[in-house]
């Protein structure tokens, strides 16, 4: 991998990571941009105890623009995008309108390719490592950054996830505190340790395995589960078999087998809702693919373990990958008791939905 640093026209970073180390990148950003400006906000709300990021600047974020000007796509034909260069491996750069900024954090877009109508599950196993690269790689430069307590990585795939560019894309937020969810799970891994004197995140991998049921796919180091008690009508968690708190503590062996493990698990959610035996997307044109046809809508986010306050070698990094489509032609929305009382009723028995995502297997 070869990465190289450089800078747009009105100043925010840009990153090219490269699988040729002989690729120059040194096209310079042309455009007569304005500088940033950001009114990104941190608010914490006293009676749930959580933090609310008010970004107003994001109003005038480019929405749904037309295939021919995506601002992802590589700068070619005279038009330019926020990436100079006429191709790319992998690049990202500084989200000109971030829910964070400054000393509210830090958010980043990374683009997985310069096909505007592939997806990440149509990447060969060399890209997809290139993209693991990066995240890696960007949380150990996040996480030196003054404030900054997590690293999020994740995408959002389709409109129905509200998805605004249609580019295969996907985020890294560095937030300047530890996130809900991973307060939650820092509190239940504690209370484990004290109860039984295990590792919370071992345990619950180990009953997975033990009771096999919800088992989709396991290789030599991950494995792959709906969890016991999903809260989406399709979920996935994926884990390496050796707990390790964050991507940069991923060994070789694990690094190496992930684009696999990932790429199928994402070309299933394609599958599971083209037909039972899942032959219609196995069977598309990749003309019909760009138009959309049977992609599963989803949001893949990895966790890790906050970097200062509260940071714990016994977390364990996984990726969580989830869909909004509970059948097809129709969605998950979140309504009264989700939204208003976070309680989850999934219409999906998490056994049954494991057993839908071994059936669709490549062949």
């Amino acid at each position: 991998m070869k990465k190289t640093t450089t800078r747009l026209a009105d100043g925010r970073e840009l990153i090219y990571y490269d699988l040729r180390d002989g690729a120059v990148r040194d096209e310079r950003d042309h455009r007569p941009l304005d500088p940033v400006a950001t009114a990104s906000e941190i608010r914490h709300d006293r009676l749930l105890g959580d933090s609310v990021a008010i970004a107003s600047h994001r109003q005038a974020r480019t929405y749904h623009p037309p295939a021919d000007e995506c601002p992802l796509c590589p700068s070619r034909d005279g038009r330019l995008s926020e990436i100079p260069a006429p191709d790319y491996d992998v690049a990202v750069f500084e989200n000109r309108f971030p829910s964070l900024a400054g000393d509210s954090g830090r958010c980043e877009v990374v683009c997985f390719t310069p096909d505007h109508d592939a997806s990440f599950a149509d990447l060969s196993e060399e890209q997809a490592a290139l993209v693991l690269e990066a995240w890696t790689d960007r949380t150990a430069e996040l996480s030196q950054l003054p404030g900054v307590e997590q690293v999020f990585c994740f995408e959002n795939r389709g409109a129905e996830i509200g998805v605004t560019l249609g580019h295969p894309h996907g985020q890294i937020y560095a937030y300047p505190f530890i996130t809900p969810r991973t307060e939650r799970m820092l509190t239940s891994l504690a209370a484990h340790r004290e109860a039984t004197g295990g590792n919370l995140f071992d345990d619950t991998v180990a009953d997975e395995l033990a009771d096999g049921r919800r088992i989709v796919l396991e290789g030599e180091h991950w494995v792959v589960f709906v969890p016991y008690a999903a809260h989406w009508p399709y979920e996935v968690h994926l884990y390496p078999k050796r707990r390790v708190p964050d991507l940069l503590a991923l060994d070789e062996a694990a690094r190496t087998e992930f684009p696999q493990i990932y790429l199928e698990v994402l070309r299933r959610f394609d599958r599971i809702f083209a037909g039972r035996d899942g032959g219609k997307e196995q069977g598309a044109s990749r003309g019909a693919r760009a138009a959309g046809a049977a992609r599963t809508p989803y949001i893949a986010a990895w966790h890790q373990a906050p970097l200062r306050a509260g940071r714990r070698e016994d977390f364990a990094l996984h990726l969580e990958l989830f869909t909004i489509r509970r059948t097809s032609g129709k969605l998950k929305f979140l309504a009264g008791s989700e939204s208003g009382m976070n309680v989850f009723i999934n219409d999906v028995p998490p056994e049954a939905a494991a057993e839908r995502l071994r059936e669709v297997a490549s062949e």
